[in-house]
């Protein structure tokens, strides 16, 4: 059962875009299990196939915290047809990755999803036309705004795609209102992965902006784009991908949320 995990689950802790990669990749296994169940154990949830609780590929029994995330991860388990299909499953992805890659190294990680605010998705402007920017500002100064005078991170805008190296301040000031537990630091950072945007991640783990906001807020130049030119099919199946594994991610913080979120 722990090698189908692997595959199920995939290889990256960090990104979950590297993850459903390296899972559609491989061959898919038939289903072998009839009962899907959750059991209480030590510290949450397990799943179980068939009365067995479900391991990583190191022997780690999988707990999960929220019986509602629980349940949520079963459901996908019970979902498969003749096959797994790794794709469908991306809350059994994301957990194997906090069990796996989180639990043992929540300072590395968040040290990690740090880095995205030297060179945020929000730094960056258009400078024309003037529709655009307003629609830029409407969805992300609010953001940029709150990191200032709540955080007291004060970053430094560009217009294009020019470099510009953010105050240390400001990035010690942001990486400090990132939680500690490694749940939220997990679906914070696959937040952060697909949106191109830690920001955005820490105002929805802080009550700013709900997911909705956030998810409109990561494709602004992308919605403009197919609003003059119509919409790339192949992005917008790329983009329904990700928006999966991005609900996953938002379910994890919000139940594990707002006691694994700091200050202030």
């Amino acid at each position: 059962m722990r090698e189908l995990f692997d595959e199920v689950a995939g290889q990256s802790p960090l990104d979950p875009q590297e993850s459903a990669r390296q899972a559609a990749r491989a061959p898919l296994r038939k289903r072998f299990y009839t009962e899907v169940g959750v059991t209480e154990a030590e510290g949450g949830f397990a799943i179980t196939l068939d009365g067995k609780p479900i391991r990583t590929p190191s022997s780690r029994q999988v707990v999960i915290p929220s019986r509602a995330l629980a349940d949520a991860a079963a459901a996908e388990w019970a979902a498969q047809g003749e096959t797994i299909d790794p794709m469908t499953m991306p809350l059994t992805r994301l957990a194997n990755s906090v069990i796996e890659g989180v639990v043992d190294r929540v300072g590395l990680v968040s040290d990690d999803l740090a880095i995205y605010f030297q060179s945020d998705l929000l730094f960056y402007r258009a400078g024309h036309p003037e529709a655009l920017v307003a629609r830029e500002a409407a969805h992300w100064d609010p953001v940029l705004f709150w990191a200032a005078e709540t955080l007291g991170a004060h970053f430094i805008l560009s217009e294009g795609i020019m470099h510009v190296k953010q105050p240390e301040e400001a990035v010690r000031a942001a990486r400090a209102a990132l939680p500690d537990d490694p749940w939220s630091v997990a679906a914070l950072h696959v937040i952060t992965t697909l949106t191109g945007s830690a920001l955005l991640a820490l105002a929805l783990a802080h009550g700013l902006r709900d997911a909705d906001q956030v998810w409109a807020a990561a494709y602004v130049d992308e919605d403009w784009n197919a609003d003059q030119w119509g919409v790339d099919e192949q992005a917008a199946g790329r983009r329904a991908a990700r928006l999966r594994d991005f609900e996953a991610a938002v379910a994890v913080l919000a139940a594990v949320g707002p006691a694994g979120t700091k200050g202030p």
